[in-house]
């Protein structure tokens, strides 16, 4: 669905800021979520607000990730923001730097990069009762006051590395995908390469032709759909440029297809799981298409349902292991020496390089947030979660952390493309503050009446999922937590949860008050 489009922001009067901390509103994380949350403050008048960025640099994802073959795997049409659309795009499926540099554009134009303070690593945050504010706290030994606090950090954020022993006594080059070292020469190396997911399959055909050897470890296969590149020639990006309305026609048939038939699938399983096996039967003569060894090719098939794990898409991939100098081991990893992975079977493959293309921490403690966020009554929101399960109002807030958003929170995601998540979190967000603002209270806390009803709504949703009805026991999916719940994707149509986000009865739901 497409998304109104806002006003372009430039030149903002000047806020003056509040006599009584240092900022109406602190936003941690400058990736999309925090981005787009500045820019929803600026276009509703609420420029007060810094937003604190550890690295060097804005981008999140799109700045950590530059790993050899990095492209966006939605379609950049959608994968974007609604009311800034790039009708420059080199292809359909747009290449990291191309990300990095639309988002760059965003920051700039408008108007956040002078909100934005780098280096500037966030240690904790805490609600001040007496004084009510959050008192965010930074490893330079400062801090920053706020009336309200936001949490962008996404769930994409902490590298996690593979636990096998042995692991710190390798001696050659170990590098996480999410951290790639371009210092790095890869030729004539013998590289031991973990991981065959979302990161893994753009990878691995990138490296191939430099490797002397690479082995390629894989403990759960994915669904991989055939990829048709879409180069966007010149021709094409005038017509974006000229043609009124002609790009966010093209960006409504991506949505279309992303959001309905992909997120359906998994949201409403219980009733669309024969498009999911017609999925699956693609992946499969995708497979046998392009893999020459009967025997791997049924090791590329997973036995889950498609939807249990993310799926992806490729045609570079597969090919890969038809080549002499590319193996696929399946058999589990024992253990690493100082110059080799040995697996189960007794086998010692020895290696100059391991790539780790393991993923990032996703809903564990220290991922979301990443640094404690202490509410009312000295309540960590993590040790709330440990045990009630993560759950949020709307995906966006918790009782007990008054005046506490987050742009990325327990099921929040019911869109394929990240930017439309961003859009329904920053709405409520907005919503919210200028609610306050019109009442010239001071204080925002979700009620827990509406809070519990919310998550027993997500509760009965998810019995339609993918992740109940489906067969998923053996996906070894970070969709799923340690409570054995999946509290990424809000099982709801990603239009009613946009339209909810503009209509939800705010004083109804939320305790606004002055104190």
């Amino acid at each position: 669905m497409a998304q109104p489009v806002l006003e372009e922001v430039f030149d903002y009067p000047p806020v003056e800021p509040s006599r009584d901390f240092d900022f109406e509103t602190v936003i941690i994380g400058s990736g999309i979520a925090g981005i787009g949350a500045g820019i929803r403050l600026l276009s509703e008048n609420l420029g007060d607000f810094v937003i604190l960025e550890k690295a060097a640099d804005a981008g999140g994802t799109w700045r950590d990730n530059t790993y050899p073959g990095l492209t966006v795997d939605i379609p950049s049409l959608s994968y974007s923001f609604s009311f800034e659309q790039n009708p420059n795009w080199s292809s359909l499926y747009a290449p990291g730097p191309e990300m990095k540099k639309y988002v760059d554009h965003c920051v700039t134009k408008y108007g956040v990069r002078p909100h934005m303070r780098f280096n500037v690593e966030v240690t904790n945050a805490s609600y001040d009762e007496e004084r009510n504010m959050w008192v965010t706290r930074t490893a330079s030994g400062d801090t920053y006051t706020s009336r309200y606090l936001v949490n962008a950090t996404g769930f994409l954020t902490v590298p996690k590395l593979p636990i096998i022993d042995g692991i710190e006594k390798f001696e050659g080059k170990v590098m996480h995908t999410g951290r790639w070292d371009h210092s790095y020469d890869l030729t004539d190396k013998r590289v031991g390469f973990i991981g065959t997911g979302a990161t893994g399959i753009q990878a691995v055909p990138e490296i191939v032709d430099q490797v002397k050897q690479l082995d390629v470890y894989q403990r759960t296969p994915i669904w991989l759909l055939p990829k048709k590149e879409m180069p966007f020639k010149p021709g094409l990006q005038r017509a974006f440029r000229l043609i009124p309305g002609l790009q966010r026609l093209a960006r409504l048939a991506t949505i279309f297809f992303t959001d309905v038939v992909m997120i359906n699938t998994l949201v409403f399983n219980k009733y669309f799981s024969p498009i999911g096996k017609k999925l699956e039967k693609i992946c499969i003569d995708h497979i046998r298409d392009q893999v020459d060894d009967p025997a791997m090719q049924e090791a590329f098939i997973p036995t889950y349902d498609f939807g249990c794990k993310r799926p992806s898409f490729t045609s570079k991939f597969y090919p890969c292991f038809n080549r002499e100098n590319v193996s696929l081991v399946t058999n589990p990893i024992d253990r690493i020496t100082e110059d080799a992975i040995i697996t189960q079977d007794g086998t010692v493959r020895e290696i100059d390089t391991l790539i780790c293309a393991t993923g990032f921490e996703v809903f564990q403690k220290g991922s979301v947030p990443t640094y404690p966020v202490i509410g009312k009554n000295g309540l960590d929101i993590s040790d709330y979660w440990e045990e009630n399960r993560y759950q949020a109002f709307k995906g966006v807030s918790v009782p007990n952390f008054p005046n506490f958003f987050m742009m990325f929170g327990p099921y929040s995601v019911c869109t394929a493309s990240w930017f439309g998540m961003v859009d329904i979190q920053s709405k409520h967000l907005v919503r919210c503050l200028k609610e306050a603002q019109a009442q010239d209270a001071n204080y925002i806390e979700v009620k827990k009446k509406a809070h519990d009803k919310d998550f027993r709504r997500v509760q009965k949703n998810t019995r339609l999922t993918i992740f109940t009805v489906g067969n998923c026991a053996t996906s070894n999916s970070y969709y799923f937590d340690r409570h054995g719940d999946s509290p990424t994707i809000r099982p709801s149509m990603g239009f009613v949860h946009w339209l909810s986000s503009r209509l939800f009865k705010i004083r109804k739901a939320y305790q606004i008050e002055s104190r």
